[in-house]
């Protein structure tokens, strides 16, 4: 049997795309949840009830950065995959799920509209497992590392669940204004 690249040269090709779709799914990731102002210093989310299964703040940023880093060595073992059966439609599945994923922060901390960032994470979850399948018929590998990213997705579904219930009032709320300061400058 002949073979069309040598072993090496598809290790070359799977390190060739992950330098390229590591950093940019972790980029995108980044720049969602900064550009939101997600996190335990938006004054908006600093004022909700926190459900009990809350984890701590800095439980998120190492968590998705791990989803994001597998997340992006997933599609470059797709991608690095050239020619095989299914791999065009699993990298779209792969976009979509993706750009989902990255509007769900913008809706969820900016706009403060929990419901809606409820249906998104809502939608995401059969998104994230069509793509995990896909991924899977491709490369068994690449589907596995989706698995860890399913299991969050579906916890922070059920999180951001307790987090309406336990605020009735917050969702599309604007963040309190600021308290006046008063200087006071005395002379001397």
């Amino acid at each position: 049997m002949r073979y069309l690249a040598s072993p090496a040269q598809l290790r070359a090709s799977l390190v060739r795309w992950s330098l390229f779709t590591i950093p940019l799914v972790l980029g995108l990731g980044f720049l969602s949840g900064r550009s939101a102002g997600s996190g335990p210093d938006n004054p908006w989310f600093a004022g909700l009830v926190k459900p009990a299964i809350f984890p701590p703040p800095v439980t998120f940023g190492i968590v998705w950065s791990l989803l994001y880093l597998a997340m992006g060595l997933a599609l470059a073992m797709v991608l690095a995959a050239r020619g095989a059966p299914g791999r065009p439609v699993a990298v779209v599945a792969f976009i979509v799920q993706l750009l989902l994923n990255l509007s769900w922060s913008p809706v969820f901390f900016a706009l403060h509209r929990m419901v809606v960032a409820q249906g998104i994470i809502l939608a995401l979850i059969p998104l994230v497992a069509l793509t995990l399948y896909l991924f899977w018929r491709v490369r068994p590998a690449a589907g596995w590392l989706l698995a860890p990213y399913l299991a969050w997705v579906c916890f922070a579904a059920f999180l951001n669940f307790q987090f309406i219930q336990a605020n009735p009032g917050a969702d599309g709320a604007m963040a309190p204004a600021p308290a006046a300061v008063h200087i006071d400058f005395q002379q001397g």
